[in-house]
């Protein structure tokens, strides 16, 4: 059964500050409370510093801009962006890759063959080659092949044609972002309407980056602190599917860092690499949430591990994840609600057309229902409303 939401819920998301003895920068309180720890000598770690901040206030449940509003315009492009943050989203998400020459861009993968026209210039013809990232055997282009001067003289364009053919008529309106046109960008666009602009800034296969000596973490954190973006209350989080990650970049800035989860039999590729032999099932334990909680402040999981599907792809029972995520003081950011019937569970499809929209509001609303804090969602639009109608019911 769901289970009854905590009072407050559904008001506010802001940030808690662990005492001295946590190993994070700040707590975001489930409940919407802040609670301030007094705050250390500027030598300390980044835990006891970080308790002289609190954040900027979110709705519960926020909406987070997947790659921008990547269900109307090609993912990780300035114009993704710029519609979600027109559309109202609370967050918006950078996913972030390094060039050849150590520049941090936005593209979900570093195979950029879907998502850029690279396939068109015949003088990069020869850099397509075969790649093992993650374990994964891959054949394409990839941003370490590339210096920022030749990645921008790509294209981006929709990464799924077939599925979001619409969006095929913005295919070569925007070059690929660097991380630090964002940040100016979302100054600018704070500067503009008078209030920050809130980011989710994830570090893509970063063990695997980190080998190429392109480790990502320092670079992002440079940027940030060069923004003013690596305080405990500044508008952004940092959000990795590798905990290693948000270890490292708890100890260089203060904002808030999110361990992304896969599936329950999956591994993430640092433990894969250390011989660690978790799965993401060890981690959404309560020893295992109280492990995240020592150095990260939510978690981002997958769908599927907050409602699961049944064996016929309907929506089953909520499980015990968000209870006990809150437990430990964790926020909950799933992934990701999209609109075409391909991606949501069978009993919210409506007709036969893989691509055509089913009952969205009806799979948010299921999982608003979990009491979960937020999620991402491809069509933030649609989250929207479905957001604001779930806030209405109280």
């Amino acid at each position: 059964m769901e289970k009854e939401q905590q009072p407050g819920r559904r008001t506010v998301l802001s940030a808690a500050v662990l005492s001295a003895a946590g190993t994070g920068a700040v707590a975001l309180g489930p409940a919407g409370s802040a609670q301030a720890a007094p705050a250390e000598a500027a030598g300390a770690p980044a835990a006891a510093r970080a308790g002289r901040h609190r954040h900027h206030e979110l709705p519960v449940p926020a909406v987070v801009a997947h790659r921008g509003t990547s269900g109307y315009r090609p993912e990780h492009t300035l114009g993704s962006y710029q519609l979600a943050l027109d559309m109202g989203a609370d967050v918006i998400e950078q996913d972030l890759v390094p060039t050849k020459d150590g520049h941090l861009v936005c593209r979900h993968e570093n195979d950029i063959t879907a998502t850029t026209d690279v396939a068109d210039h015949p003088e990069f013809a020869s850099r397509k080659t075969t790649k093992s990232v993650d374990g994964t055997e891959l054949t394409g282009w990839f941003t370490e092949d590339f210096t920022l001067a030749e990645l921008r003289t790509l294209r981006a364009k929709e990464r799924i044609p077939e599925t979001r053919q619409h969006n095929t008529l913005y295919d070569g309106r925007w070059r690929v972002p660097t991380f630090e046109e964002v940040l100016d960008w979302a100054e600018a666009e704070g500067r503009k309407r008078g209030r920050r602009i809130w980011l989710h800034i994830e570090t893509k296969h970063p063990t695997y980056f980190r080998g190429l000596g392109l480790g990502l973490e320092k670079p992002l954190a440079k940027l940030l602190r060069r923004y003013g973006r690596h305080k405990a209350d500044s508008p952004n989080f940092v959000q990795s599917f590798e905990p290693s990650s948000i270890q490292r970049l708890g100890r260089l800035v203060h904002c808030p860092g999110v361990v992304l989860l896969s599936t329950a039999d999956s591994r993430p590729w640092d433990f894969v690499e250390a011989d660690d032999p978790r799965t993401v099932a060890d981690l959404i334990t309560p020893e295992g949430l109280k492990w995240i909680a020592g150095f990260a402040r939510g978690i981002g999981p997958t769908l599927e591990l907050v409602i699961p599907r049944n064996a016929d792809g309907t929506l089953g029972e909520p499980t015990d994840l968000v209870r006990d995520a809150h437990a430990q003081k964790l926020v909950l950011h799933p992934y990701t609600v999209r609109n075409e019937n391909t991606f949501l569970p069978v009993d919210h499809r409506r007709g036969d057309d893989p691509n055509a929209y089913g009952d969205a509001f009806g799979v948010f609303r299921r999982y608003f229902a979990t009491g979960i804090d937020g999620l991402f969602s491809d069509n933030c639009d649609t989250a929207l409303l479905a957001a604001a109608a779930f806030r209405d019911e109280d």
